[in-house]
């Protein structure tokens, strides 16, 4: 059986994306996974980077001088895992996020590499000018010596698919952040209306603005959030602001994947409302919007490109005019019980077609090629 390393620089069982991967594959591939934390079901094999192993710490002055080789060699998880992965065998590698490529390539599988891009990475942090300046131009040059290489290449979203394919010349195919399809109804809409926001705790995506808009709103809705603790202060912040709102608003802990859409279920409205503060932002598409499909959820998101089309296209939330406070509210005031029964049934109507399968089907695909030598390792990526 064709043996498949599926590398990634993230918990496992935590990575939705990295997961759907290893459900997919095990059935026909023997996979062997290396990543951080512990075994992911199913594979023959597990390589589990320590949690000290760190990908932040490369040699700031390696990056200064633009020794960029000598930069990514120094971070202590690169380190690692290229010297436990050095000498063993895979036909193929599947390399999460552009930090793994370089491995990949390094491996020299016997049938080639397929890279899933999770970010646009030389404009990852494009808001802070520092990270501009100094990191920015290390990620091109990442990108620029490894993804020519690459036998084939996905990433999550059509804008950064053209990104990649305007600023390297490559050819990329676009796996969204879809989530398995769950059999489930539509609830019934709750009195006062529920909304929800699940994902991670972090400042830039300037969460208290829907919290404020929720708390300038004359509607009789709740806001929950479910979040992950990336940034312990932040979140406090969120609990005091909450703590204002006269029990409209609760910021609470995350609940593990397995138990997102069942939790999600008992609510009415998903939100996301992003400020494309980076090029990211701008073109995310990201997974708790095809959570809130499966958990038959109305959606409310912001003018963000992607996300904007995804709704409106599929006819399952409202778009808000804008990021501000104000224009979250003007949106939730906008909503009526009606619309979101309207909106649920949507979801449900689209919720096997907007399910992670097709998508998975694109993965397949390349991986295949691989396998069966209709790609040809080092050429299959470019335009």
């Amino acid at each position: 059986m064709t043996r498949l390393l599926i590398l990634s620089f993230s918990p496992l069982l935590s990575d939705a994306r990295v997961l759907k991967q290893i459900r997919e594959f095990t059935r026909d591939y023997d996979v062997v996974t290396c990543g951080y934390g512990d075994a992911p079901p199913g594979v023959v094999e597990h390589i589990r980077i320590p949690d000290e192993m760190r990908l932040d710490d490369q040699a700031g002055k390696l990056i200064t001088l633009r020794q960029y080789r000598l930069a990514y060699g120094s971070v202590s998880g690169v380190r690692w895992a290229r010297r436990e992965l050095r000498g063993r065998d895979f036909d193929i590698v599947l390399a999460n996020d552009l930090e793994t490529l370089p491995i990949a390539l390094e491996l020299n599988p016997r049938l080639g590499v397929h890279s899933d891009l999770h970010e646009y990475s030389p404009l990852l942090h494009e808001e802070h000018a520092p990270w501009k300046r100094w990191i920015s131009p290390y990620l091109t040059w990442l990108c620029r010596r490894s993804l020519p290489r690459a036998t084939s290449i996905t990433t999550v979203s059509h804008g950064l698919q053209r990104a990649y394919r305007d600023e390297f010349g490559v050819d990329v195919e676009v796996v969204t952040n879809a989530a398995p399809f769950i059999d489930a109804e539509p609830t019934p809409v709750h009195s006062p209306l529920r909304l929800v926001h699940s994902g991670a705790g972090l400042r830039n995506r300037a969460l208290h603005e829907t919290v404020e808009g929720v708390m300038l709103s004359s509607a009789d809705v709740t806001l929950d959030l479910f979040l992950t603790p990336n940034d312990p202060r932040y979140i406090g912040e969120l609990r005091d602001l909450a703590a204002r709102s006269g029990g409209r608003v609760r910021v609470n802990d995350p609940v593990p994947y397995a138990q997102l859409a069942q939790t999600l279920q008992g609510f009415d409205v998903g939100v996301f409302v992003l400020r494309p503060v980076n090029f990211s932002y701008r073109w995310s598409l990201p997974n708790k919007i095809f959570d809130y499909v499966q958990a038959r959820l109305a959606t409310l998101v912001g003018p963000t490109p992607e996300m904007a089309e995804f709704v409106r296209d599929n006819g399952i939330g409202m778009v808000a005019e804008g990021y501000s406070p104000e224009s979250i509210a003007a949106a939730v005031d906008a909503l009526t019980p009606q619309d979101v029964v309207r909106f649920k049934a949507a979801a449900h109507a689209r919720a096997r077609e907007l399910s992670a399968d097709p998508q998975i089907a694109v993965w397949r695909r390349a991986v295949d090629r691989i396998r069966d030598g209709e790609a040809i390792s080092g050429k299959g990526a470019r335009r």
